[in-house]
């Protein structure tokens, strides 16, 4: 059954169940370790700490898997050659208009 709330004279609310958000016991709950299992790089060394085994990698030349930055992709429409090309075919189209022609569907 729904229960309403009266918040002013003649107005209802619907009563919702208020739910406190999940949080940890833990003192920083939003800290991420340095920390990790020993796992090898490519120079056959074993790192414990994140930073560390980045580092070699970079220095290596190497691109971590899902931290690599994308140039922005640009859309062909938004050229400079494709506005010139818009703005063109739209200037024929209002002239051609003015002029009288139109295209007749059947």
């Amino acid at each position: 059954m729904t229960k309403f709330i009266e918040i002013e004279p003649g107005r209802f609310v619907v009563a919702r169940i208020k739910l406190e958000p999940a949080r940890s016991d833990l003192p920083l709950p939003f800290v991420i370790s340095d920390e990790m299992p020993p796992t090898e790089q490519v120079d056959g060394r074993f790192y414990t700490s994140k930073a560390a085994f980045r580092a070699t990698g970079r220095a290596l030349g190497l691109t971590e898997v899902g931290t690599e930055k994308f140039k922005p992709r640009t859309r062909p429409s938004s050229t400079p050659d494709a506005r010139a090309r818009r703005k063109e075919a739209l200037k024929t189209a209002a002239e051609k208009y003015r002029a009288g022609h139109r295209v007749r569907s059947e």
